[in-house]
């Protein structure tokens, strides 16, 4: 049997290294994507890099496209990131979100897919510990799954249906720290902040570090990740 091919959105990010190391571990060959869009927090291409030649991905493009020519996100603007914000409040769709981010990723990683023959895309989006971002839940998944089958020609003639695989959309960010140690991923290999400083040392402090920090406190374990001076986080709080 020939090994399956599988398209995989690398950010660099807990997450997307949990969904590479469960890709490989199920035996798939992984052609890994990142992009630069003009994020604040690209320090993650260079982790991203390290995680793909970790796990053995056959081939790793790294797109260049510039997401700030539209704005509308503290992640692609001078518009500053939310601090210490209450993670369990009801809060609507947070600045932090880049608009139809994920739908650019899947349909750059959807063309690069036909392109390879491969019918599987991961992507690892979580739909429980998240920051309330629409293009990470459930539904958005499947209605892009069900738009890629009609608009490729593999999906329209039945010969390479497209599969958007999110293993860890129904875990729990304590869950995803527990599946990726059995993997064996290491996370000071990982980035999750928005804003961090100079050095790439994380800030502690932004949404994504506050859901980080609070799974690996459930999960029992201190997170490996540097963190600035001072910012009361992690190894180096």
């Amino acid at each position: 049997m020939t090994t399956p091919r599988a398209v995989l959105l690398l950010s660099g990010g807990l997450d997307s290294t949990t969904t590479l190391a469960l890709a490989r571990s199920d035996g798939f060959d992984v052609y890994a994507m990142s992009f630069q869009y003009g994020q604040r927090h690209a320090a993650e291409t260079n982790l991203a890099r390290r995680a793909g030649e970790r796990w053995g991905v056959r081939d790793h493009v790294v797109a260049t496209i510039d997401l700030r020519v539209f704005g509308g996100s503290a992640l692609t603007s001078d518009v500053p990131v939310p601090k210490d914000r209450p993670m369990d409040e009801e809060s609507g769709v947070p600045i932090t979100y880049v608009p139809a981010r994920n739908t650019i990723f899947l349909s750059y990683a959807l063309a690069w897919s036909e392109v390879l023959g491969a019918s599987d895309i991961f992507i690892g989006v979580n739909a429980l510990d998240y920051s309330g971002y629409p293009d990470c839940r459930p539904e958005y998944i499947r209605a892009y799954e069900q738009m890629a089958n009609l608009a490729t020609r593999g999906g329209v003639d039945g010969t390479l249906p497209v599969r958007i695989r999110t293993p860890l959309i129904g875990m729990t960010k304590a869950e995803i720290i527990r599946l990726g140690m059995r993997l064996g991923v290491d996370y000071s290999q990982t980035t999750s902040c928005y804003d961090p400083n100079e050095r790439g040392e994380a800030c502690g402090h932004c949404d994504a570090c506050q859901l980080r920090l609070r799974g690996f406190a459930e999960a029992g374990v201190r997170d490996p990740a540097a963190y600035a001076q001072g910012s009361g986080a992690g190894s180096n709080a």
